[in-house]
């Protein structure tokens, strides 16, 4: 063995290292962008404490929507409104 780790190709441990200082500088700054986003949602409704709603809105300027942490709410199905009374 040369002492380059799994692979043989000079890709084990070294390799590892190298992807994960350049995935968290990429992961950085999309978390500072969608989080600088989330808290101007926040500071807009004049609100201290960020929802998951912010969030979700801040990802989906990105362009990035998430699914299954909105607030869905069913009783637009229920119109309400009067009878004509037939004579």
């Amino acid at each position: 063995m040369s002492g380059r780790g799994k692979g043989g190709k000079g890709l084990g441990k070294g390799g590892a290292k190298r992807h994960r200082k350049e995935t968290r500088g990429v992961l950085k700054i999309f978390l500072e962008n969608v989080i600088r986003d989330a808290v101007t949602y926040t500071e807009h409704a004049r609100r201290k404490t960020v929802t998951a709603m912010d969030v979700v809105y801040a990802l989906k300027r990105q362009g990035r929507t998430l699914y299954g942490f909105g607030d869905f709410n069913l009783e637009f199905l229920y119109i309400e409104y009067e009878m004509p009374i037939l004579d």
